[in-house]
Parts: structure tokens; C-alpha cells; sequence
């Protein structure tokens, strides 16, 4: 826990990574065989090894929370991490998406003899660090890997209607032994690469991590091990390369019949997670960010999914009240 501790100990908002990757780059010189490079964006490349093919991990430097008290600390118990502030009284978020992808990522650096791992600067501001990234990194790797998933449970497969790996992957990776299962997921740097073009399987995996984005985040260290054991299964038995052309989501739409009331009903479920991070969030926000994805809905649409979720959540606070 000690990494992990010293990782969220590092205050590293979209834009102002630069503590995150000084902390990186100190951590890779006592790596052998390891050489770090950055590009004019900010990402971090590392290629440790040599290899026909590697495995390779992302993950992102940046946080949503902008600020903490000068006392903020991290506090541990036999379960759980948080954090708190003695004088405010409070709790703060951890950072914990994505620093326990960070986590995880430098844990298999270390272990590993040949493995590639990518940092992205600015996910949480809209991808901006992995759309830019050099995507001849990526051409030598077997299968692509993030870690910043909330929960325990989720293998994402297939973001904002876009398929993100192959059946063989899937099926190789092993899922049920771990305690996974495929799911739908929300924006984050995997569905990004894809869209540029990536031509293997990746996925995006549940860490064990709660509460992302509030005061009130935590990690369960349970959940995050056995991500970390999880990640090192599909290293360790996924050893050939797992082709994964990209699919356009309109083309993806055709082919599986994706019509009206699918996007309406991924679109509350996206809503529904998006609003317990962001609660003021406006339909026209929503509109301008998935309006790719959810083309046949029109505002009218996105208006009625929050509205109902919001209607929902309120129904859900009056009956806590009540008991």
C-alpha cells in the first residue's frame, strides 16, 4: 500500500500533471532495461524489454479534484482507504481514478521483463492526452489494458456503442475466475485509441475504487489486489496478439440492430452515472458530448432521461428520509 499511499499523496489535476510524472520517471530509473519517453502533449511512453510483442497497460495522470486542504491525509483500515481532514472535519476524494490504474500499471512494470505502459495527460477533460497519442507505440503490443473502471465486477467491452475487443480475448482472459463480467462502459482513453485506429483488443476493468469524482471516494483493497491479480492472468496467459479492427459505431449499429430504445435505455444508464458525479450537468452538455454516439435522439430526449433520473433519485432520498 505504501506506492499506492505516495500516489495519492500527489495532487495532479487535468493540466497540471507535471508532479505525477516527475514521480514516474524518478520511480522507472531503478527499473533496468527501461526506457521513458514523453511527447510534445505530456503522455509518458515506457518500453521495458525487448519482444516481438508486448502487453501493455494505460492508465491517466490527471484527477477531477482540483484542491485540498493543507491537511488532507490519507487514512487506512483494515479494508478500506480514504481520505480526511482533521481541520475541516471532512473527507476528500483520493484521486483514486485513475492513480490505482497508475498503481497497478508501475506494480506490472516492476514484475515484468517485457511490458509497454502509456500515461495520458487530461482524460477526465475529454480524452485529450490519448487523442493525441503516438499510435505507432501501440503497434507492437499484443492487447491494451486500462484500469479506470469504479466497482469491482466490470469488464467493458464495448463503449458509447463501439466494440472494443475481440470474442477470443474475452474468452482467454477469464473472466469468471476473477469475479468479472462484460459491461458497458463511459468515455476513458481505451475507446479513444480506438476511435484512432488501434487494431488490437483492449478493455477497461473495474479497480476497486468507489465514489470517483466526490468527497466521498474510497478503495477497497480487497477489489484493487484482486484487479492487480487479474491484470497479471491475462499478461502472464494472453502470450499471442488479439486482432481487433475498429468498428465505427454507426457501422456497429447496423450490424446489431441498434435502434431508438437501445440508445435510449444506454443513454439513462450513462446518465445515471454521470449524475451522481456531476449533479448540475445540463441536457445540452450531455447533448454535445454523446450526440455521436445517440443519433437518433433528439434534446427533447436527453431532457426526459435526466429529468427522470433525477425524478428517480429524489424518490430515492424521500424514502431514506422516511425509514
Amino acid at each position: 500500500m505504501e506506492l499506492l499511499k505516495q500516489l495519492f499523496a500527489i495532487h495532479s489535476p487535468s493540466g497540471k500533471e507535471e508532479q505525477m510524472v516527475k514521480f514516474i520517471k524518478h520511480f522507472c530509473k531503478s527499473i533496468s532495461n527501461t526506457k521513458l519517453k514523453r511527447d510534445r502533449w505530456g503522455n509518458v511512453y515506457i518500453t521495458k524489454g525487448d519482444a516481438e510483442s508486448y502487453p501493455c497497460l494505460v492508465a491517466h495522470l490527471d484527477q477531477v479534484q482540483r484542491s485540498y486542504p493543507k491537511d488532507y491525509k490519507c487514512i487506512e483500515t483494515e479494508d478500506i482507504i480514504f481520505a480526511y481532514s482533521p481541520s475541516e472535519r471532512e473527507t476528500y476524494g483520493l484521486g483514486a481514478d485513475d492513480k490505482v490504474g497508475i498503481w497497478i500499471a508501475l506494480r506490472s512494470l516492476v514484475k515484468y521483463d517485457a511490458i509497454k505502459v502509456a500515461f495520458f495527460v487530461q482524460e477526465e477533460v475529454g480524452c485529450i492526452g490519448s487523442g493525441k497519442a503516438d499510435m505507432s507505440f501501440f503497434e507492437d503490443c499484443r492487447f491494451v489494458i486500462e484500469c479506470d473502471r469504479k466497482g469491482h465486477k466490470d469488464f467493458i467491452t464495448t463503449i458509447s456503442r463501439t466494440p472494443l475487443c475481440s470474442d477470443e480475448f474475452i474468452l482467454d482472459c477469464n473472466l469468471k475466475q476473477f469475479g468479472y463480467e462484460k459491461a458497458a462502459g463511459l468515455m476513458t482513453d481505451v475507446l479513444s485509441l480506438k476511435e484512432r485506429g488501434l487494431n488490437i483488443s483492449c478493455c477497461n476493468v473495474s479497480c476497486g475504487y468507489y465514489n470517483p469524482h466526490s468527497s466521498e471516494e474510497f478503495i477497497v483493497k480487497k477489489d484493487i489486489y484482486n484487479c492487480l491479480a487479474f491484470v497479471e492472468n491475462i499478461i502472464e496467459n494472453c502470450t499471442k496478439v488479439y486482432p481487433h479492427e475498429p468498428q465505427v459505431a454507426d457501422e456497429y449499429c447496423h450490424t446489431t440492430g441498434y435502434d431508438y430504445m437501445d440508445q435510449r435505455d444506454e443513454l439513462f444508464f450513462i446518465t445515471d452515472d454521470i449524475v451522481q458525479n456531476y449533479p448540475d450537468i445540463t441536457a445540452e452538455e450531455l447533448k454535445d458530448f454523446y450526440g455521436y454516439y445517440f443519433d437518433s435522439l433528439t434534446l427533447a430526449d436527453y431532457e426526459e432521461v435526466l429529468q427522470e433520473i433525477r425524478d428517480m433519485n429524489e424518490s430515492i432520498e424521500e424514502e431514506k428520509h422516511t425509514a
